[in-house]
C-alpha cells in the first residue's frame, strides 16, 4: 500500500502585511501553514530578509567584510543606495541608535532629516527601529511617520508604554505600519495587539516583534513563544495572533562574547568576522524555522573567505545558504524538534545537511 502522507493545512491564516509602496513592495505573512511546511500547501510569501543600517553610518562598520561592500560610501543615503543593490535583500532598516538621550542624543529633526533623505533616494520599503528610550522613540515614530506618509513604512515598535501615542499618530494618522514589540512571552503579545485594535489600529496593519536572543543565549524561550503563537494562530484561530512576526537579528547576535571577541584574545576560536557572521546566520535560520516571517540582518557577506570580484553577490549567496539551512530543517520530523529549534548548534547543521545531500 502506497503511503499517503496527511496534509495538515488550515483554515486559519497569518495575516499578510504589505510594505512599502510600488515595485518593490513586499509582502510579510499570509501563510497557513506551519513554518516551512510547504508539503502541507504552498506558502504565499518566502521568509524575508531585511539590511540593518544605522544612523552612525560607517563608523559602526569595522568589519573588512563590511568595509569592502560598502566602501566609497560617505554617508548613512550612500549606504542605502549601496544595500539595496545587494540581490536577496527586501527592505532597509534604519536604526536610530544615535537617537539614545544616554548616547550621542541626536535630534529627533536631525533622524526625520535622515529618515526623509533615505526615503527619497531609495524605492526599497524601509523600517524604522528606535533607541529603545520610550520617550524618544515615541516621538520620533511620530515625526518620522509624517514625514514618510504615504511610503507605507513600518515603525519597529510600539510597545506598551508607548502604544497609544504611536499607534494613534503613526498607525491611524498617518497609515504606516506599526509593529507591536514585547518580551518573549505569548501573553503579553496577545495583550499588545488586542490592546492595539481596541485603539482603532487595523489588526492588518500590525507586525509582531516578540523579542530575540542569539542562538545559544536564552534562546529555548524564544523558541517556545515562536511555536506556541503559530500554534495559537493556526491551529486555535487567534485573531489577536495572527499578526506577522518580525525579527530584528542584528542587534542580537553582534553583542555577544562570539561575535565581539578579538581573534588576538581568543585565536583558537577563529576569526571574528566569521564566527560574527555565523552567529547572525544561525540564529536568523532559527527564528525563520521557529514561525518568525521576516528577519533583519547587518553583515553582508556570508563568508569572508567567500567573496568575489563582486561583493553585491554576497548576500546572495547568504540568503542561499539561510534558506538552505531552512529547507533543511524539514527534517526536524526525523529530529528532536526542540534541538533543532533551540540550540541550533552547528553539529545539528552539518548533520542535516549530510541527510539533504544523501551523503549520511
Amino acid at each position: 500500500m502506497p503511503f499517503v502522507p496527511k496534509k495538515q493545512a488550515f483554515n486559519a491564516h497569518i495575516n499578510e502585511v504589505v510594505l512599502g509602496v510600488g515595485e518593490k513592495a513586499t509582502a510579510i505573512g499570509g501563510q497557513n501553514v506551519l513554518p516551512f511546511h510547504t508539503f502541507d500547501a504552498e506558502i504565499k510569501n518566502a521568509p524575508k530578509i531585511g539590511v540593518e543600517l544605522t544612523d552612525f553610518g560607517m563608523s559602526e562598520y569595522t568589519m573588512p567584510g563590511e568595509q569592502a561592500f560598502y566602501a566609497g560610501c560617505e554617508t548613512v543615503v550612500d549606504m542605502a543606495k549601496r544595500a539595496e543593490t545587494m540581490e536577496g535583500a527586501d527592505f532597509l532598516c534604519l536604526h536610530f541608535e544615535g537617537a539614545d538621550p544616554n548616547g550621542a542624543n541626536k535630534s529627533v529633526e536631525e533622524c526625520v532629516a535622515l529618515a526623509k533623505a533615505v526615503s527619497d533616494a531609495v524605492t526599497m520599503p524601509i523600517v524604522v527601529m528606535g533607541c529603545k528610550n520610550i520617550e524618544k522613540d515615541t516621538e520620533l515614530f511620530n515625526k518620522i511617520a509624517e514625514a514618510l506618509a504615504g511610503k507605507n513604512i513600518l515603525v519597529l515598535s510600539a510597545r506598551d508604554e508607548n502604544y497609544k501615542t504611536v499607534g494613534a499618530s503613526a498607525g491611524l494618522a498617518y497609515g504606516q505600519k506599526v509593529g507591536a514589540e514585547s518580551a518573549v512571552d505569548i501573553n503579553l503579545a496577545k495583550q499588545l495587539n488586542t490592546v492595539m485594535t481596541q485603539l482603532g489600529v487595523n489588526a492588518q496593519n500590525i507586525v509582531m516583534n516578540i523579542g530575540s536572543a542569539a542562538a545559544g543565549y536564552g534562546y529555548e524561550y524564544v523558541a517556545s513563544t515562536l511555536d506556541r503563537i503559530k500554534d495559537a494562530a493556526l491551529k486555535q484561530a487567534d485573531a489577536m495572533l495572527q499578526m506577522p512576526i518580525m525579527t530584528p537579528v542584528s542587534s542580537d547576535t553582534w553583542g555577544v562574547k562570539e561575535a565581539i571577541m578579538p581573534e588576538s584574545d581568543m585565536p583558537e576560536w577563529g576569526n571574528q568576522e566569521e564566527r560574527g557572521v555565523e552567529m547572525e546566520i544561525t540564529t536568523a535560520a532559527a527564528v525563520l524555522a521557529g514561525g518568525s516571517d521576516a528577519v533583519i540582518l547587518r553583515h553582508p557577506e556570508a563568508d569572508q573567505d567567500d567573496r568575489r570580484d563582486d561583493p553585491r553577490a554576497d548576500l546572495s549567496r547568504r540568503r542561499n545558504e539561510l534558506l538552505w539551512q531552512l529547507k533543511v530543517l524539514t527534517f526536524s520530523n526525523y529530529l528532536p524538534r526542540r534541538t533543532v529549534r533551540s540550540a541550533a548548534a552547528p553539529r545539528v547543521w552539518r548533520f542535516c545537511m549530510k541527510v539533504a545531500q544523501g551523503s549520511h
